[in-house]
């Protein structure tokens, strides 16, 4: 039998990472693909290590990322930690089988002693439907219908289920079971309120992205997710809104930005390459460290603050950093990492706790 594991924190604090792998954008130095994940193994273990409460890692199938089979990763963190909560930040639902995935996670939450999540989406890139032989005209309708199936399969070991994109089940039962009653399954949302709504209707804990704009923006979508989880008759005490942001804290403020701004901006001019977006300036960058801006990049006072900011606009119940969003020294991220376990969380999670 499992150790009993201490109740969860009334506000939960990680990390999620995407497994980067590119070149160090001031040395253009890049590891091997063997060293990026020992590495990724060592940040998740002293994230357990310093009081983090999760740590997400998200699928992609780039070049510049190491984390296509998150669940393969993560079953390798399960063995090294002992409480921190493992999960997907997210899994490509939309190009994927719901069985696979349901096993890969129920296989997780039995390694882990039932410590495994699924953050489901759609993914914010497109390469997983040619590799898996999905037309990217069905991108919402393959999702809705896919979180169907796997909502499905954590309720009830023997399935009978029809669909349009995937094969028919017919009394088949499906292991292994996990060690949770009922395997935890999120919905990561970016800024449509259709999905908001989906989450809410469905009862399922909400994981809203922000990584650009003013957070207050995005008030009005957390009252709708709110909303649907009342109109829909579900128990809003039972659920909950994760924050995921970028960030990087040092032990200075400036230290924080010259050291993360480049490895920043270099991953986000690609991608704003391919998708016509106009280079970010470090002027930008640094408007966007302001406490009502996105980024939480600073020392640990000024994230702190930033979370604590976001708290009050949000209630939200749980806030994850990307920590790296590109490539940065491994010293460098696990200093961040410690900073954000023993520096940020206790202060955070202490005023949350007064706030009530």
């Amino acid at each position: 039998m499992p150790e009993t594991k201490p109740t969860p924190p009334a506000f939960e604090i990680g990390i999620y990472s995407f497994a980067e792998r590119t070149p160090d954008p001031v040395t253009g130095q890049i590891v091997s693909p063997a060293q990026r994940l020992h590495d990724l193994i060592e940040e998740i273990e002293l994230a357990d290590q310093v009081g983090l409460d999760v740590y997400g890692l998200g699928e992609h199938h780039r070049a510049e990322y190491m984390s296509s089979a998150p669940a393969v990763i993560l079953a390798a963190a399960a063995a090294r930690t002992k409480r921190i909560r493992l999960g997907s930040a997210v899994t490509v639902l939309s190009s994927d089988d719901p069985v696979r995935v349901f096993q890969d996670f129920a296989t997780l939450d039995l390694l882990s002693d039932g410590r495994a999540e699924i953050v489901a989406g759609r993914g914010s890139f497109i390469e997983s439907f040619p590799l898996f032989g999905y037309d990217l005209h069905h991108y919402n309708e393959l999702f809705s219908e896919k979180l169907g199936l796997l909502l499905k399969l954590r309720e009830t070991e023997r399935v009978t289920w029809v669909g349009k994109h995937r094969a028919a089940l017919k009394e088949l039962a499906v292991y292994p079971r996990p060690l949770q009653t009922l395997l935890p399954v999120w919905v990561a949302v970016g800024g449509t309120p259709e999905s908001v709504v989906r989450a809410g209707t469905l009862g399922l804990p909400m994981a809203l992205a922000i990584i650009g704009g003013e957070p207050a923006r995005f008030a009005p979508l957390v009252n709708l997710y709110w909303d649907a989880v009342r109109h829909a008759g579900h128990d809003p005490a039972k659920l909950a809104v994760s924050i995921n942001s970028h960030g990087y804290i040092a032990d200075e403020s400036r230290q924080a930005s010259d050291e993360s701004y480049p490895s920043v901006a270099a991953v986000m001019n690609k991608i704003g390459r391919e998708r016509g977006w106009p280079p970010m300036s470090r002027a930008q960058y640094e408007a966007s460290r302001v406490l009502r801006g996105h980024l939480a990049v600073g020392n640990p006072q000024e994230v702190a603050e930033k979370i604590l900011y976001q708290h009050a606009i949000f209630k939200h119940q749980r806030h994850l950093l990307q920590l790296s969003v590109g490539t940065l020294p491994h010293a460098q991220l696990m200093h961040a990492i410690e900073l954000l376990g023993t520096k940020v969380a206790p202060v955070v999670r202490q005023e949350v706790a007064r706030r009530g």
